[in-house]
C-alpha cells in the first residue's frame, strides 16, 4: 500500500513538474521572440518570422543595438526612466517604514484613525486624481518634469507601503522591542538597528512592487512627462506609429525595457518571497 501511495506522489510531482515547465515556456516563448527580433534585420523581420532565426543563426547581430544607442531621444528615454523608477521606489521603500514603525509600535492622538484613512486610499483608482494633480503641478510648475512624475508616483505609492509594512512590523515580538527600550535604546536607534534588519523581506518586497510598477508605467508618463523627461514606455509608444520602418528599433528598445524589471526581480528574489510569505505562518 505504501508503494502505492509512494508512485502516486511521484505521478502527482511530476505532472506539477510538467505543468509548471508548461506555464514557463509559455511565458518564455514571447521574451524568446522579442529578444531573436531584437538580434535581427528589419528585412529578416519583414520577411519570416523570429523562429527561423534557429535554423539560421549568421542572421542574429547587435547592429540594431548599436542603433539604438545613437537614438540619442532613445537613449534619454532610457535615462528618464532610471530617473523616475529609483528615487520614487526609494522614497516610498523610506517613508512607508517610518510610518509603518509609527502606526505599528508608537502611541499618538488619531493613530487608529489616520491608518483607516491610509487604507481608505488603496482604493482610489489612479485615474481620479490625474486632472487635479495635473492642475496643481501646472500651478506650481512641476508638470512636464521628472519630479513631477515622481510625486505622482510617490503619492500612490505610499498607502500600499504603509499599510503593508506597518502589517509586517505589528509582527515583531513586543518583548524584543521593550528589551531593546530596557537597554537603553531609542525610538531611532530601535528603528535602525532592529526593525529593518527584521524587516528586510518586507522591504524588499515592497521595493520590487514599486519600481515595477513605475517602471512600465506609461499612463502617468504619458500626462505628467513632456519630450525632455518622457520615460522609455512612453518614447516606445511614439515609435510605434511608424511601426513598419521602426522595428529594428522598437524591438531593442522594448527588449532592454523588459529586461531591467527582470534582472532587479531576480537579483531579489529571494527576500520577495520571504516577505510575500511573512506572518503566514507563526
Amino acid at each position: 500500500m505504501s508503494r502505492r501511495a509512494g508512485g502516486f506522489r511521484w505521478l502527482g510531482s511530476a505532472a506539477v513538474q510538467g505543468l509548471l515547465l508548461v506555464v514557463a515556456l509559455v511565458w518564455l516563448t514571447p521574451l524568446a521572440g522579442l529578444l531573436l527580433s531584437s538580434l535581427r534585420s528589419e528585412r529578416d523581420n519583414a520577411s519570416e518570422g523570429w523562429w527561423t532565426a534557429f535554423a539560421d543563426p549568421a542572421q542574429l547581430s547587435l547592429d540594431n543595438y548599436r542603433v539604438l544607442l545613437e537614438d540619442s531621444g532613445l537613449v534619454q528615454a532610457f535615462w528618464n526612466t532610471v530617473l523616475i523608477s529609483v528615487p520614487a521606489t526609494v522614497l516610498v521603500v523610506g517613508v512607508s517604514a517610518l510610518a509603518g514603525y509609527a502606526f505599528a509600535w508608537l502611541d499618538f492622538p488619531g493613530r487608529d484613525g489616520l491608518f483607516l484613512v491610509v487604507v481608505g486610499l488603496l482604493v482610489v483608482p489612479v485615474q481620479i486624481g490625474l486632472l487635479p494633480v495635473a492642475k496643481l503641478f501646472g500651478a506650481v510648475g512641476l508638470f512636464g518634469t521628472v519630479a513631477g512624475v515622481v510625486l505622482f508616483h510617490v503619492a500612490y505609492g505610499l498607502p500600499f507601503g504603509v499599510f503593508l509594512l506597518r502589517n509586517f512590523f505589528a509582527e515583531i515580538p513586543r518583548e524584543m522591542l521593550e528589551a531593546a527600550r530596557l537597554d537603553g535604546g531609542s525610538e531611532g536607534r530601535i528603528f535602525l538597528r532592529l526593525v529593518l534588519p527584521l524587516g528586510r523581506p518586507a522591504l524588499a518586497s515592497l521595493a520590487i512592487f514599486q519600481f515595477l510598477w513605475v517602471w512600465n508605467d506609461m499612463l502617468v508618463a504619458l500626462l505628467f512627462a513632456d519630450g525632455g523627461s518622457q520615460p522609455l514606455t512612453v518614447a516606445l509608444q511614439s515609435q510605434m506609429r511608424q511601426f513598419g520602418s521602426n522595428i529594428g528599433v522598437l524591438a531593442p528598445g522594448a527588449f532592454l525595457s523588459l529586461i531591467v524589471p527582470l534582472v532587479v526581480f531576480f537579483a531579489f528574489q529571494k527576500h520577495f518571497v520571504r516577505g510575500v510569505m511573512a506572518g503566514s505562518v507563526k
